[in-house]
Order: C-alpha cells, then structure tokens, then sequence
C-alpha cells in the first residue's frame, strides 16, 4: 500500500511506529503512543475541551437561593403571613381609635363639671339659678358658665324618656354646666363647699365616676388588643418554626452538599433569613394595606349595611373618626417591621437547632 491515501476529514496524520513501515494507521490498534491522542478524536472536539478547561466564569450569572420560591414557602406561607399581619394591624388601629377617643373623652370630662339645682316646693328655683350662676361667675380658674333650660333638659331625657309633656310637671333638677380654665383649673373642693354653705340643694358633680369607667373600659379594650397581638405572634411563630423545618427537609441534598463544600451553618442560615425577611415584607405590606383599608371603608360600610346616621355617631364616639392619623399609620409601620422580624429571628433560631441536631 502506498505511503498516501484518503484520510478522512479533520483527522491528524500519524507517523508510523517503526521507520520504514507504512500501514494505514486505521487498521494499526496498538501502534499509538499511550500518551498522545486517541486516533479517531476530532480537532473539533480537542478544542472545546481546551476552551472549556480555558473559559471562566461569567460574572453575570446568578446562583439559584437555597430555598426556592415555589416550595413549601411560597403562596401559601406568604398568605398565612398576610393575614396574620392584617389582623394585628386591625387590632392595634382599633385599640390605637380607641384609645385617641378616650384620652379626649377625659379631656372634655376633666375640664368641665356640673352644678345640679334640686327643684323644690315652694322655692323659687329660677332665682336660685341666677344667684349661683353669679356666684360661680365670680370664682377664680372658671372660663365660662352656662345655665341649661328646661328646653335643653327635656332633650337630654328625651332618649330614656320619650318626648311628653309630663315632664314639665316632674320636679326635675336645673343644670349649670361650668367649664373649667385648663392652664389655670380652680378648686374644686372649695368651690363645692362654698356652694354647700350658701345654697340649700346644690351639688357639684366633677364626673370623677365617669373618668374612672372611662379609663377602665379603654384599659380593657388596651389588654384584649394586646391578648390578640401575642396570640397572632405566637401563631406567625409556629408557622415560621413548621415551614423552617419543611424547608430544611426539602432542600436537605443541597444543605449537605454546602456542607461538604465547607458552607458554614451561618452562611446557611443567613440565606434562610433573607427569605424569610423577604416573604415577611412582602406579606406585611399587604396585610397593613387590607387593614387601611377596612378603616378608610368603615363608614360607609356601615351606611350600607344599613347602620344609618345614628349608628355611624356613635360609633365615631366610640372610635373617633373611624380613621387614622399620621401617628395611627406609623404604628402600623411599626407592626409591619415587627412581623418581619418575627419571621427572620424565628427561621434562624429554627435552622440552628436543625442544624445543631444533626450535627
């Protein structure tokens, strides 16, 4: 056989072992050197491998999280998040109502008191009314004074009462309402005994009673908020702990495989935070939205149920304007920041224990 002949395409000429010697290299199987190589292996292929051995690592690829978005922490725990947030905010905007309306219900109450005047027999009770009302016009740390008619005293009993004409034959008492000066208030206890000592059947009455069950109905509204809000933390807890434990059992090979390449147990509990801390955001901000909401469409969610006028007063004197102030968004803010950082300090401690218990 001649020394040239058709070789096929991309493939090297190779010399034969032995000077002299000319055979196909083709049919020679052992007569390529061990440490060159192979006969039959493409130029092509020689230079992908040398390009590949060469190429480096591009700096725009992203590395997959260890936890993955659609596992076991995904919609569903971001909507159990979101609901529990928007209940904590519901019950801190409510106590939060609450609380403003009160804190003003004592303020009015605190600067005002009331003068009775018992209507008796044989007493001339209009006179009597215009000497106390000077009298009280006279006293120091008094704004103002007002006597109330029987016109304006029949509107007050109407409620209970109804609207009658027996009330103008009931001995009912007269009312001097007295505003107090709030930066300078007189004394009370004085100013009740000179009444006393003057005038038969006057009273003073500062509403210290209605104060005190003012202040006990907010302190109960204050605890059951309260009671509410460590309820929805230590179930946001559980959820944390139950979904922590899903995830490190999901995503156990990759856990073990960062393991083997020297990830410490921070780094990965480090990742699971910045989830956790994330998903807590997201559902925070949207639970305190819904909760805004609910506020915002209090009124005139009751007007459409039916609640009419009178049932929305008095409900804005229970709660205020049914509405929150700049301060009322901000303790929204904070419940939101709070919620998130429950979920990140829960799935740390949570990946920690695992990781301790394993190890």
């Amino acid at each position: 056989m001649s020394g040239s002949y058709d070789r096929p395409l991309g493939h090297p000429t190779l010399q034969p072992t032995h000077s002299g010697l000319e055979h196909d290299p083709y049919s020679m199987p052992l007569s390529v050197p061990t440490t060159g190589p192979p006969p039959a292996l493409d130029v092509g292929t020689t230079e992908t491998r040398t390009r590949s051995r060469t190429r480096r690592p591009d700096p725009t690829q992203t590395t997959a999280p260890i936890v993955p978005a659609g596992s076991v922490t995904g919609r569903s725990l971001t909507l159990v998040i979101t609901i529990m947030c928007f209940l904590a905010c519901l019950t801190a905007g409510a106590v939060y109502m609450m609380n403003q309306s009160a804190s003003a219900w004592l303020r009015d109450i605190a600067s005002e008191v009331t003068v009775q005047i018992e209507a008796k027999e044989r007493a001339d009770v209009d006179k009597t009314v215009a000497d106390v009302h000077t009298f009280l016009a006279r006293q120091p740390g008094i704004a103002s004074v007002r006597a109330i008619s029987m016109g304006d005293a029949a509107q007050l009993l109407e409620p209970w009462l109804g609207q009658t004409d027996a009330l103008r034959t009931l001995p009912v008492p007269r009312l001097i309402a007295v505003e107090l000066d709030r930066n300078t208030p007189a004394d009370l206890d004085a100013v009740r005994a000179s009444l006393g000592q003057q005038f038969k059947g006057v009273t003073l009455d500062d509403h210290r009673r209605w104060q005190q069950q003012i202040r006990t109905i907010t302190r109960s509204f204050a605890l059951g908020g309260l009671a509410i809000l460590l309820l929805v933390g230590a179930a946001t807890t559980a959820i944390i702990v139950s979904a922590t434990k899903s995830a490190m059992a999901s995503n156990r090979e990759i856990v073990e495989v960062l393991h083997f390449v020297g990830a410490t147990d921070r780094f990965i509990a480090r990742e699971f935070e910045r989830h956790f801390l994330r998903l807590g955001v997201r559902a925070g901000i949207v639970g305190a939205a819904w909760a805004m909401f609910v506020f915002l469409a209090m009124p005139t969610l009751m007007e459409l149920l039916g609640g009419g006028t009178v049932t929305i007063a008095e409900m804005r004197r229970l709660i205020g304007i049914a509405s929150l102030d700049a301060p009322g968004y901000f303790l929204l803010g904070i419940v939101v920041l709070v919620i998130a950082s429950l979920c990140m300090l829960t799935s740390r401690i949570g990946v920690y224990r695992i990781l301790n218990s394993q190890h």
